[in-house]
């Protein structure tokens, strides 16, 4: 069987599958997750650009998702009068000022070999300047925070704009983070860049969690707004409650879909010509590829900052859909390791694997709870008719179950189908 001809049989029983859980859940549930496997896809698309096209092996996901999701509050929310009308702009105008003046006097060191300074003397002078606009930053933005945390609800709120514009600004900011990461990691080998971007990915959870006065940390914010009309637009209406569920859901997913179909053609595009072709010489052999002229390291750069982009577009598209963030609930197994286990089962490079990887792995992973709490307590009926007892925490079990499962699905698709379900397609000439 081809290639081909396996992707449409997997993708028909993909849409039975959905089709069957839907009518098991109902349309509410299966549309809901319908939604949320979607940005996964869109995610998965990142770490395949990443991974797939060029070998790097990030496993910063969650950071760039966590941006996206304080990026579309931010963006998003309502606007805080009592922020505005206090001092607190003002004193985060004079710490962005020291922030910018920091970076320019690190600028600067860093060129002080034109003027005659190199060696041990520029090193010592590049950390004194470090040290230097580290303290003047934190001697502005410090009482600035403390300020803003004392009045009214005690952050800055958001600016009330369209969530799909915070979608993008996800994206941006996403894409500035993997910029500044990307030229300090890009140069390590692949197993030091897994560790750096773990890092990495933990001091960004690690920020968003304490900066009360910019994301509210752990207090969360609730509610986040909609793109589409909230189910309550419709029940004012006259919609019932069921009804009012779905439409609202398949409004959004609407929309979720679109950004993958035109993130998805654009990569496909890119990936089938000459882009991909130099992307591919660079995964397979970087030091061949370097010796031909291709500047390698800002090629890894290009897709690094392309595929934490669509990261950062699908974190985004979570906290939307989830309506709120919570930097709390962010953990590494569901936010980075199974976006690595939807693209190794679904194939890596190639983006119908992934796609099909995320769709599949995102709903497998959602019922094997109920169906593990199912089946604990059918099996708990049986042994305590049987005189053994009841099986105890039974919730907590089929919790951990999914991690069970999961370990399963990806054991069984890398001994049968070690370069995915639906691979990568190499054309060879002759």
């Amino acid at each position: 069987m081809s290639i081909l001809q396996r992707s449409l049989v997997l993708f028909a029983g993909l849409f039975l599958l959905f089709a069957g859980v839907g009518f098991v859940l109902g349309t509410a549930n299966i549309s809901l997750l319908l939604v949320q496997s979607f940005a996964y896809a869109l995610i998965a698309l990142g770490l395949n650009i990443q991974w797939g096209y060029g070998g790097l092996f990030n496993f910063g996901i969650m950071g760039m998702m966590m941006l996206g999701g304080a990026a579309v509050t931010f963006i998003s929310y309502p606007v805080n009068p009592e922020f505005w009308g206090s001092d607190g702009p003002l004193m985060l105008g004079k710490a962005l000022l020291a922030l910018l003046a920091g970076f320019a006097l690190i600028w600067a060191v860093r060129r002080s070999d034109r003027i005659g300074i190199r060696g041990g003397w520029k090193t010592a002078l590049t950390v004194l300047a470090w040290i230097v606009a580290y303290f003047v930053y934190r001697s502005q933005i410090d009482p600035a925070a403390a300020y803003i945390e004392s009045i009214g609800s005690g952050w800055v709120g958001g600016l009330g704009l369209h969530p799909v514009l915070g979608w993008l600004f996800g994206g941006v900011l996403a894409a500035g983070v993997a910029y500044l990461v990307g030229r300090i990691c890009l140069g390590l080998r692949t197993d030091y860049l897994a560790i750096a971007t773990i890092g990495i990915s933990e001091i960004i959870r690690a920020l968003l969690k304490n900066m009360d006065w910019l994301t509210r940390g752990t207090l969360t914010v609730t509610p986040i707004s909609w793109p589409v009309p909230l189910p309550q637009d419709f029940q004012a209406t006259g919609t019932s409650i069921a009804d009012s569920f779905v439409i609202a859901r398949l409004g959004f997913l609407a929309i979720v879909i679109l950004f993958v179909v035109v993130a998805f053609y654009l990569v496909q595009r890119a990936y089938g010509g000459p882009w991909g072709r130099m992307m591919r010489a660079i995964r397979d052999n970087y030091i061949a590829a370097g010796s031909m002229g291709k500047n390698v390291t800002r090629r890894q750069l290009e897709i690094f900052i392309l595929g934490s982009v669509l990261m950062g577009i699908g974190g985004a598209m979570l906290v939307s859909f989830q309506q709120i963030y919570d930097p709390g609930s962010y953990q590494p197994i569901n936010h980075t390791f199974l976006i690595w286990v939807m693209v190794i089962v679904g194939g890596a490079g190639n983006n119908w694997g992934a796609v099909f990887g995320a769709l599949l792995i995102y709903l497998t992973w959602m019922i094997s709870d109920p169906v593990s709490q199912f089946l604990f307590n059918g099996l708990s009926h049986w042994t305590s008719q049987a005189g053994w007892g009841e099986i105890p925490d039974i919730q907590s079990r089929a919790s951990q179950m999914r991690v069970f499962v999961l370990g399963v699905v990806i054991t069984i698709a890398l001994r049968y189908a070690p370069r995915g379900l639906i691979p990568e397609m190499v054309k060879r000439n002759g």
